[in-house]
């Protein structure tokens, strides 16, 4: 954790923090271990800190305990770093892997994100507790933290069996390009992309030749990062870093 994303519920109202001159954020749970067991943080140390959709600056902390950790916020006037112009297009995964990919995609700059069902996805993860919208929020803030951004991407879930069949015409509508990654394509993945993007990435075993063909239909391209199988997690750090270059 690089930066302590604080929450308009964590800032502290209580009465005389208005005449104190200075904001204060009040945090527990998951955060407060890390600031304790990870940082090994005391009273007085300054920390990395940002406000979730806002800027990011530095806290200095004026109590820890237990049960909380209170931080004097300086002024959260730096801005986050740029977004990726990518909108990663997820064949649902093995949900043991549902957490990493969501951390690393939030950390690289992702700000829109489709979960999606294909042939080859197993309607049981859906089921998963990892889908439930709290632990994948939880995952897309440990992403920004890691990553020193406050913007928390936007996360769908199109489970039925045609969603992404019906929403490729508005990702093409709204994409400067439509690129699936796909082992056998012919084309390099691009190398930096300026504009908007949306990238489709399969389940494991890929996608299936009919759905390559509708995806080709409606104008995506396919693009390879050559030969080589990787596994979905390595796969889409691997297309997002080639994207971002």
């Amino acid at each position: 954790m690089n930066l302590l994303l604080v929450e308009e519920g964590d800032l502290d109202s209580a009465p005389g923090t208005e005449r104190s001159g200075a904001a204060r954020a009040v945090v527990g749970g998951e955060r407060l271990r890390h600031v304790r067991k990870v940082l090994r943080a005391d009273v007085g140390d300054t920390l990395e800190v940002g406000r979730l959709g806002g800027g990011m600056g530095r806290g200095r902390i004026v109590e820890l305990s237990r049960e909380r950790v209170v931080l004097e916020l300086g002024p959260l006037d730096r801005e986050p770093p740029k977004p990726l112009p990518v909108t990663l297009v997820l064949a649902l995964p093995r949900p043991k892997f549902v957490g990493r990919i969501l951390q690393a995609a939030a950390a690289m700059g992702v700000k829109r994100i489709l979960l999606v069902h294909t042939a080859r996805v197993e309607k049981s993860y859906w089921q998963s507790s990892v889908m439930r919208p709290e632990a994948l929020r939880r995952h897309l803030m440990l992403g920004l933290a890691q990553a020193r951004d406050t913007v928390l991407p936007a996360i769908e879930c199109l489970r039925g069996s045609r969603d992404l069949t019906d929403a490729l015409p508005g990702l093409v509508q709204a994409h400067e390009q439509v690129l699936v990654a796909d082992a056998s394509g012919s084309e390099p993945c691009p190398l930096g992309v300026d504009g908007p993007t949306a990238l489709l990435v399969g389940p494991e075993g890929g996608f299936l030749v009919g759905e390559l063909d509708a995806f080709a239909a409606s104008g995506a391209r396919r693009v390879s990062l050559g030969p080589r199988a990787l596994r979905v997690e390595q796969a889409v750090v691997a297309l997002l870093s080639r994207l971002a270059a």
